[in-house]
């Protein structure tokens, strides 16, 4: 019996009765946007995750001693050995009615000071696109109002249509012309009483833009009586990459609860050369492996999961986007834009010396 008690003693002493932490963790690390945390050893990939004063990050690098974190937030007050927890939740973004005519950020924080936004639903800002079978061909036409483009390069309810050309030759200005355009056909449609007549609500998300722009974008909108119709995702150039790069998967989410609700959306990313730019920056502060023009392996990825989320669905509505893309001396062939003009179903072409011309819009017709 003696024995026993003593073989029982010796493996009550041998016992290891330390805790380990799982779901917190420590700041190892903060630069440019980007946390290295230690610990964390139960977070999934694209978990949020809190850091001290509620700033909020998103895990991007799983590694075997480290997490790479992208801070959404004010990262001036974090610091090495900052306390940091899991959530348990995906990053998601309010979406409804109740945005738009309002400005808000990449995490649908309102920034234009006109309260806060009643949100009932919220949808998560990473999502796969639709597949196959729900989809449905694009028939229906969504009019810009410039002859150019509606005669020549029409333009479906559901489709990808690229606007491409050197800085400065109006790219956002045929952006912003349709989106005003909708509004102008949404209130016509809606006070013929036709009951067959679907409104189109548009995003604008604003990537690495200056301040003074979007303010310009949004007096114009609200002048022509589009704002009401239309909701602004703001991610500034003095904004950190991290919201830069999360902006257009956050207006995505905000324009499929319209096309999951039966209803047609118009989303226009402004720019993705500037979305891939601030993805580059974060992978390089993340270390991960760099390839053509210092972009990492997945940029490719980085849009066509973005711009695969623009269909129109069969019993539903539809999401049409217009990504912008900038080039440099007119080379399209760059690893950006040629990326894009491969995702998407069309481009219009801006070319410098038309516009030079005083021919507006510069639309190339081949």
């Amino acid at each position: 019996m003696s024995t026993v008690l003593e073989q029982i003693e010796e493996q009550i002493a041998r016992l290891q009765a330390g805790t380990t932490k799982k779901n917190v963790g420590t700041v190892r690390s903060v630069a440019d946007g980007v946390a290295v945390c230690d610990g964390l050893s139960d977070v999934m990939y694209n978990e949020m995750v809190e850091f001290p004063g509620g700033v909020i990050g998103i895990a991007l690098n799983l590694t075997e001693d480290s997490v790479g974190c992208v801070v959404l937030g004010d990262i001036s007050n974090l610091k090495e050995g900052d306390e940091v927890k899991t959530t348990g939740r995906l990053l998601s973004v309010p979406v409804g009615k109740q945005l738009l005519g309002r400005v808000v950020d990449a995490l649908g924080n309102p920034l234009d000071g006109k309260g806060p936004i009643d949100a009932k639903e919220f949808y998560p800002v990473e999502k796969i696109a639709p597949g196959i079978v729900e989809r449905k061909s694009v028939s229906q036409p969504l009019l810009t109002g410039i002859m150019a483009i509606d005669s020549m390069i029409p333009i479906g309810r559901g489709q990808r249509e690229l606007i491409i050309g050197d800085r400065a030759t109006g790219k956002t200005t045929i952006a912003i012309d349709t989106i005003i355009n909708q509004a102008r056909i949404n209130r016509v449609g809606l006070e013929s009483g036709d009951p067959d007549f679907r409104p189109v609500y548009s995003i604008y998300v604003a990537v690495g833009q200056k301040n003074s722009n979007i303010v310009r974008t949004m007096a114009t909108l609200e002048a022509a009586g589009a704002l009401e119709y239309t909701i602004i995702v703001a991610a500034p150039a003095a904004d950190n990459p991290a919201n830069q790069y999360v902006a257009p998967y956050a207006g995505a989410a905000m324009g499929e609860w319209f096309m999951e609700n039966g209803m047609d959306a118009l989303i226009v990313y402004d720019d993705l050369s500037k979305h891939a730019v601030a993805y580059r920056q974060i992978s390089l502060i993340l270390k991960r492996p760099s390839g053509r023009e210092a972009y990492p392996g997945d940029v490719f990825y980085l849009h066509s999961r973005l711009l695969e989320r623009a269909a129109r669905l069969d019993g539903k509505g539809s999401l049409t986007a217009l990504p912008i893309i900038e080039t440099l001396a007119g080379d399209v062939s760059a690893y950006i834009p040629t990326n894009v003009i491969s995702i998407t179903d069309g481009q219009i072409f801006l070319e410098t010396d038309l516009f030079n011309q005083g021919i507006r819009p510069a639309v190339s017709v081949g």
